[in-house]
């Protein structure tokens, strides 16, 4: 996994645990001491392992963390990408694009980080389908997110997820509606 996911784990843990707990959930979850860095692969079971215990720390459950935790980072994604980011464009029009603008550009710099292939579909202008594949199945992060780039738009979205990984179907299917 890809080491801003990381570096953004210490921030929301930092932001919502207290500063002291990063080096504690390290060592509870096995991983040791341990520094991250932005450009550098990681393996997916530590961040499994570091979620897991703010689970069990907080008594939310991980996908609810995730969701939690992609709407968190979405402020530094912006900035990071903003250059990528169409000034006209509004939340479903950065979700409609992420694949073929951000995604791409992540995966060109970066050849060992590996993204969910997000393939979205557009039903009309309130709406969007987001098909999600990933082996590592954290859909929560990216309905956090879409919050996330709602929330910088300043607009209302409903999420539904009618399949997921987590349920045992084959990808996750995500209806994001923004309200009118």
């Amino acid at each position: 996994m890809y080491g801003l996911i990381f570096m953004g784990l210490k921030k929301y843990i930092d932001a919502n645990l207290g500063a002291n707990k990063w080096n504690n959930l390290l060592t509870n979850s096995g991983i040791g001491s341990k520094i991250y860095s932005y450009n550098s692969e990681y393996q997916d079971q530590e961040a499994v392992a570091l979620v897991s215990m703010v689970s069990k720390l907080t008594g939310k459950t991980v996908p609810a963390v995730l969701e939690e935790f992609g709407e968190f980072i979405t402020p530094e994604l912006f900035n990071m990408y903003r250059l990528l980011i169409k000034p006209e464009w509004r939340t479903l029009d950065l979700i409609e694009h992420t694949e073929e603008t951000i995604h791409k550009t992540v995966r060109m710099k970066n050849p060992g980080a590996k993204p969910p292939e997000l393939k979205v579909s557009r039903l009309n202008p309130n709406e969007v389908v987001i098909t999600y594949s990933s082996q590592r199945k954290m859909c929560g992060i990216a309905k956090g997110i879409a919050k996330g780039v709602a929330k910088h738009y300043r607009e209302q979205l409903s999420i539904v997820e009618p399949s997921c990984m987590l349920r045992g179907d084959a990808n996750c299917k995500i209806s994001i509606k923004v309200a009118k």
